[in-house]
């Protein structure tokens, strides 16, 4: 699908490598130059948590399966070189440095399109280019979580912050990485002119909480998040049955699904209470109705309810574990999951798919191995030295 495609990617952590991922999953050829200690993803669960340093790194492994590694010494004259021969070559240059770094190795977006007019030139950061604080720190949870409010709409106000799953916010910035280059991969081929693709952590983080920011934009103001037992609608909650298992009720059109659950939970008296007839009946009296859901589900599994919202056509999804998710037989045939090659830099396993499938499959999987840490060093620089 990006046969042919070269993207020389300068990339540490998740955001860009993990938008160059996805295009190596997609066919392009992906440089990825380190420095010559690498990623240091590669080493994450050493670097992050204190971990053993000889434990294999799956997050990296996602991220970088499928490029060629190229270890260059940016620091030194013959690596500025090398790199700048590179982008002679490549369709695409993606970087998630910050600012002030790719700027001091010459390689900021005016530099390298001076000399490289037709390159995309893609750069991922966590607050801009522009502004006060371009050079603060980013990463998923400072940038995408906290500093775009998300974080502190994730639960009421006097509740304690979350704990945020890492790669979250890098992934959905990926991916609008990604959009952003193939948009500018397409205005290329009718102006034959390269551009600069900037996305930020911030900014997508912000786009995400779009509908919420929206209202504080136009209204001034906006209702807090509520406590799980004082939801508005408490068909849109989540809810625990007998065995400790939770399942969520999708209730969205709560006035059309509402008789529908009150048949498959053996409730049908409550149509005509006065508290729970309508949507704004619910609303006002929600948590009283509430509590009686939780009491009433509490009773039995979560199969037996389950089973009975589908045989009344009642909306709802398991809240799934670790270990519920990658055995779920529907993200298996989703094709959620894919088998990775053995190579130098990661012995062969199962892992996470690239989010789009495709009709044509070979687009759908890993194109190769993840690499070892400067594996096609000598492998590129001979090709350049033969152009």
């Amino acid at each position: 699908m990006l046969e042919g495609i070269r993207v020389v990617e300068l990339g540490v952590w998740v955001a860009g490598p993990a938008a160059a991922g996805i295009m190596a999953d997609w066919g392009a050829d992906v440089i990825k130059v380190e420095a010559p200690a690498g990623d240091p993803m590669r080493r994450m669960l050493a670097v992050t948590a204190g971990g053993r340093g000889d434990l294999p790194s799956p997050p990296f492994d996602l991220d970088n399966r499928g490029k060629r590694s190229v270890v260059l010494d940016l620091e030194t004259e013959a690596g500025r070189e090398s790199m700048q021969r590179l982008l002679s070559t490549a369709d695409v240059f993606l970087t998630n440095l910050r600012p002030e770094a790719v700027d001091r190795l010459g390689l900021g977006p005016e530099q390298v399109r001076a000399a490289h007019p037709q390159l995309i030139y893609a750069t991922v950061t966590g607050y801009g280019r522009d502004g006060p604080e371009t050079w603060r720190a980013g990463y998923d949870v400072g940038a995408f979580w906290a500093r775009s409010g998300l974080a502190a709409l994730a639960v009421p106000p006097d509740d304690p912050q979350p704990q945020f799953r890492g790669g979250v916010g890098d992934h959905v910035t990926a991916i609008t990485t990604l959009a952003g280059i193939l948009g500018a991969l397409w205005q290329r081929e009718h102006t034959g002119e390269g551009q600069v693709v900037e996305t930020s952590l911030l900014r997508t983080g912000i786009y995400c909480l779009g509908w919420d920011l929206g209202i504080q934009l136009r209204l001034g103001k906006l209702g807090s998040t509520l406590p799980r037992a004082e939801q508005s609608n408490p068909m849109i909650n989540v809810y625990r049955a007998s065995d400790e298992k939770w399942f969520w009720l999708l209730g969205v059109e709560a006035d059309r699904l509402w008789p529908k659950l009150l048949r498959a939970v053996d409730r049908e008296q409550w149509a005509n209470d006065e508290r729970y007839r309508t949507a704004r009946d619910r609303r006002h009296n929600a948590k009283e109705l509430i509590a009686e859901l939780d009491d009433l589900f509490a009773s039995k599994s979560r199969d037996h309810w389950t089973s009975l919202f589908d045989e009344h056509d009642v909306w709802w999804a398991p809240v799934n574990t670790a270990e519920d998710v990658v055995n779920d037989p529907q993200a298996i045939a989703a094709g959620a999951f894919v088998d990775v090659p053995d190579g130098l830099g990661s012995a062969a396993h199962r892992a996470v798919a690239s989010p789009v499938r495709f009709s044509d499959d070979s687009h759908s999987r890993p194109r190769g191995p993840v690499p070892g840490l400067g594996e096609h060093t000598e492998e590129v620089l001979r090709e350049l030295r033969s152009r």
